[in-house]
């Protein structure tokens, strides 16, 4: 049902927006966000947030379109704030069990605390070849996706 907003996440890294970023835009109009902002909102979250390879941009990605699907918007409503970590706990560990880690440093086979300076690398032919984002990309929006038609069948 989603595979068209799979495969437009991964065409988005492809084309050179981060991680977190393609798996927002993706999905971005589903809750009336523009594709500008979608990439605004979610640019800071690549390279495992910031490019600090923390949290992988991906993961975040997704972590922030389950904001946008189950978030709670009423300060004092604990439940729903609740039900959203749920879902965001339930989406991470399927992320790590797919990939082994949420660590963007771990998945990219970094030393740790290895320092990277804030400016991305150039996104060559052997960019791609040595980094497995694309598939941290395509495996964050297939989750996303089982997760919003699991809803559906709800």
């Amino acid at each position: 049902m989603f595979e068209d907003r799979i495969e437009k996440a991964v065409a988005l890294f492809k084309s050179g927006y981060n991680c977190s970023q393609s798996v927002v835009a993706a999905f971005a109009d589903l809750y009336g966000i523009d594709e500008v902002t979608a990439l605004r909102m979610s640019a800071s979250f690549g390279g495992g947030i910031g490019r600090m390879r923390q949290t992988c941009g991906a993961a975040c990605g997704m972590f922030l379109l389950a904001g946008l699907e189950t978030g709670s918007v009423d300060a004092g409503d604990r439940e729903a704030k609740a039900h959203n970590y749920a879902v965001v706990q339930q989406l991470a560990a399927e992320f790590k069990q797919e990939n082994g880690s949420l660590i963007c440093g771990e998945l990219l086979g970094l030393a740790p605390k290895a320092e990277t300076p804030p400016t991305p690398e150039a996104r060559t032919a052997e960019y791609y070849k040595k980094r497995p984002c694309s598939k941290m990309v395509e495996t964050a929006a297939t989750i996303f996706a089982r997760f919003l038609e699991s809803k559906i069948e709800k």
